[in-house]
């Protein structure tokens, strides 16, 4: 659970963002609600059109540098691109630009945060060259007919066991 100083510090560096968007693109952009309970792996996500942006209090609490220098730009680029270009590749030229000319943040699409206090199960795949390790999300997808392919080897992933 985050405290109302956490949740005031990642509103302010959002606003920040805000300010420094607007300041470039000489427009006004609405701000967003903001959520602390983002799940499982993500640090954040921006959902586009209902203009929230959702924080993993976990992964923030082990990393809140990480996420004042880095993940709230990342998820408020994601609504600016949005709300100037419209549908657009999540991680594209757009975004890129915002991160890199308008935050003057890498443009890094995944974080390298520490996962092994918010991850799930893992399930054990094979195929013709290595293991897998999968979520449960994808485990279920294969018990109800999805198939998987390895990109190496291109062959479909076998289940081996499941992991604690």
């Amino acid at each position: 659970m985050l405290t109302f100083e956490d949740k005031k510090a990642l509103a302010a560096k959002g606003e920040d963002c805000f300010i420094l968007a607007e300041c470039f693109f000489d427009r006004h952009f609405p701000r967003p609600t903001y959520y602390f309970n983002q799940r499982g792996r993500s640090a954040g996500t921006a959902h586009l059109q209902k203009n929230i942006i959702k924080f993993n209090p976990i992964l923030y609490s082990q990393n809140k540098q990480i996420f004042i220098e880095q993940v709230v730009a990342h998820e408020i680029a994601h609504l600016l691109t949005y709300q100037m270009f419209g549908k657009v590749r999540p991680h594209g030229k757009e975004w890129q630009a915002i991160m890199t000319q308008v935050f003057k943040v890498p443009a890094s699409t995944t974080h390298q945060l520490d996962v092994s206090d918010v991850q799930g199960k893992l399930f054990t795949y094979r195929c013709d060259c290595s293991e897998h390790q999968l979520t449960i999300r994808r485990h279920n997808k294969i018990k109800k007919g999805t198939t998987y392919l390895c990109r190496q080897c291109k062959s479909a992933l076998m289940f081996v066991e499941a992991n604690s």
